[in-house]
């Protein structure tokens, strides 16, 4: 007997105001598992334009990112994050390639990302960094694994 077919979920969008009680819960999550660093609501807030959502066909929140522009070539992929149900469905990956088309968009020419779990990032043309190659006001602030991806 074949395995049901995953739903289909919709293409990634720009988060909205509406999005925040389910961003912060998601993130939470991972939070939680010391998996991903917490974003309080006031952050969120602040920073919504920088998110991008993927929605399950009834709605719900399955998965979302940010870009977070930091100089003219530079930008941070932040607080990746599927709902552990929707794991392994390509929706990471979805999102990772909606910022890079972002990012290219704005003209940034790299993308690095924190994270506790490089292999997410390294299928997707990630390498990892030392944090010297990244501007120190931006590394001094985490203890993760830097990964990045030359779009030039």
């Amino acid at each position: 007997m074949s395995e049901p077919a995953p739903p289909a979920f919709q293409a990634p969008r720009k988060a909205a105001m509406r999005d925040i009680e389910a961003l912060h819960a998601l993130i939470h999550h991972w939070a939680r598992a010391d998996l991903m660093l917490e974003k309080s609501r006031a952050t969120l807030y602040t920073t919504i334009r920088d998110y991008s959502v993927i929605e399950t066909p009834a709605g719900d929140l399955a998965a979302c990112a940010g870009l977070h522009v930091l100089w003219h070539d530079l930008a941070e992929v932040r607080s990746l994050a599927v709902q552990p149900q929707y794991q392994r469905l390509g929706l990471a990956r979805n999102l990772l390639e909606a910022m890079t088309r972002d990012a290219r968009d704005l003209g940034v020419t790299r993308l690095f990302a924190w994270t506790l779990t490089p292999e997410v990032f390294t299928g997707l043309g990630y390498r990892q960094i030392s944090l010297e190659a990244l501007p120190p006001k931006v590394w001094r602030e985490y203890h993760k694994a830097a990964m990045l991806k030359d779009l030039a």
